[in-house]
């Protein structure tokens, strides 16, 4: 007899926050899995069965089931394993979850990595100026809770991996100020307080390497030019 524990595997890269999502959440949900580090610039013939329509990672395989965007993941994986919810059991509340993640996705990660990364100095001032007032707006829903659902992590503080590690990361490589403590107190603070989860800890990649992997890509946007 097979458990639901069992034949599972993802497919990932170690610098992802979209792979470190799924980490989280499997670390949370107690499953083991099967780690497949991948080169992106050398994409498996794996990953491509798996995910042949983005063909990039995070990709969960269960029981030869594959699944393909962190967030969706994520909630499968919180339907397939009871224990630890991840989504709060009130419709409400779990509709809530749902939009501040994908406002995450669509507004956070993507103005803040144009503020870096967009070579023209008028689209990227214009992506600072996104970017804070997408903070703004989480720092207003996270309020003096310690984490976004309350006392435990949920769907948004793992959708927010990419906040806490990542944006700290790549505003220092950058020399830009988006999250600080002056600027965004409980967002901040809420960060501190979410890396220093053991489940989150264990599940953030080695942060010299991936420094390192950006700031190459930071140094080497004007290559082109």
């Amino acid at each position: 007899m097979v458990s639901i524990q069992e034949e599972v595997t993802l497919l990932g890269v170690t610098g992802s926050p979209f792979v470190c999502r799924v980490k989280i959440a499997l670390k949370l949900k107690g499953v083991e899995y099967k780690y497949v580090e991948e080169n992106l610039s050398n994409k498996s013939e794996q990953l491509l069965k798996y995910n042949p329509v983005h063909k990039k990672v995070p990709v969960l395989v269960h029981c030869e089931k594959p699944l393909a965007e962190s967030l969706v993941i994520v909630e499968y994986i919180d339907e397939t394993w009871n224990n630890n919810p991840i989504l709060p059991s009130h419709p409400y509340q779990r509709a809530l979850a749902r939009f501040w993640s994908k406002f995450i996705d669509d507004k956070v990660v993507s103005t803040s990595w144009k503020a870096v990364f967009t070579v023209d100095e008028k689209w990227r001032l214009k992506n600072v100026a996104e970017a804070y007032e997408s903070l703004q707006f989480l720092e207003n829903e996270i309020k003096e809770k310690k984490f976004f659902g309350g006392e435990e992590l949920g769907l948004v503080d793992i959708a927010a991996v990419y906040v806490a590690f990542w944006i700290p990361l790549i505003q220092e490589i950058a020399g830009l100020e988006l999250l600080t403590s002056e600027k965004f107190p409980n967002l901040y603070r809420w960060s501190q307080e979410f890396m220093k989860h053991p489940i989150v800890k264990e599940c953030l990649p080695p942060r010299d390497p991936v420094f390192a992997l950006f700031k190459g890509r930071y140094e080497g946007r004007f290559a082109s030019k």
